[in-house]
């Protein structure tokens, strides 16, 4: 009797170390480390990497993010009671717009508190996500790239088609003036500028110079970005409207735009009001 027990007991250890061997094994796959470490954390990090994907799927050899990957994650997020807030990183190359719009769009709508951290790069559609955080950061050497949109495949030669794409243009400069503290015209000169790229139009921030333009509300990192999650899950503050200048860096009030009044529309000078 003895010698069964001892050998379902053997067994039992034999299976654990095989299960142990085979999740090292898939961790040094997949990570690049034996290890990894299982936070007990009541937020939830999002990650918007490579290239969003659309309604297409994209080649095999290409990083993406696919939006009903992404999309279920946020309305599980909304839904835990064990998660608090949303921590979103980027580090993307942009891609469809209905796509990055419905995941901007998700997040905007979130009653939980979020924080965007810019990671190397958050171009093109990257931007309306990155904004549409209740605060948001980039690191100092990440850039974000401002340019038109631009249309794969068949495209009919009619002035249909171009009102179309300006109408799909006006959709995302709506939605990144709205939850940013760039004036409209400013975003349109930045998107249009043709004197930076060899090959194209558009215009590249680096870090500070998002901050200076008023897209994003202060050069960070991961510390800073969960540090300022934590305060606003601890202050229990409801959400508040992206382009209060109350989010934002103090020291970095919005840029001037070139032939426009003195005084600039309210939310640019919400907290100059409250001062008087």
């Amino acid at each position: 009797m003895q010698n069964q027990n001892d050998n379902i007991t053997n067994n039992t250890q034999s299976k654990r170390n095989n299960d142990s061997s085979k999740q090292t094994a898939e961790n040094v796959k997949q990570y690049g480390q034996t290890q990894i470490p299982k936070p007990d954390s009541d937020i939830h990090s999002l990650v918007i990497i490579g290239q969003v994907e659309g309604h297409m799927a994209l080649p095999p050899q290409n990083k993406t993010t696919k939006y009903e990957h992404v999309l279920p994650q946020l309305v599980a997020a909304e839904q835990s009671p064990n998660v608090k807030g949303v921590l979103v990183i980027l580090n993307t190359v942009g891609g469809d717009v209905e796509a990055g719009l419905a995941i901007a769009e998700m997040i905007d709508s979130m009653s939980k508190p979020t924080v965007s951290l810019v990671l190397g790069g958050g171009h093109s559609i990257g931007v309306p996500i990155s904004v549409a955080t209740d605060y948001s950061y980039i690191a100092h050497t990440a850039t974000m790239t401002i340019h038109p949109i631009r249309l794969t495949g068949q495209v009919i030669g009619v002035p249909q088609t171009y009102e179309y794409l300006d109408k799909m243009q006006d959709r995302i400069m709506t939605f990144v003036t709205e939850h940013s503290r760039i004036h409209p015209e400013r975003l349109r000169d930045l998107m249009f500028n043709s004197s930076q790229l060899a090959r194209d139009i558009g215009t590249v921030l680096v870090g500070e110079d998002a901050v200076r333009e008023g897209i994003i509300g202060e050069v960070g990192g991961i510390g800073s970005a969960i540090g300022k999650l934590r305060e606003m899950i601890d202050s229990n503050v409801p959400q508040q409207s992206r382009y209060a200048p109350s989010t934002f860096s103090p020291n970095h009030p919005p840029m001037p735009y070139p032939g426009q009044p003195l005084q600039p529309p309210n939310f640019y000078n919400k907290k100059d009001k409250g001062d008087e």
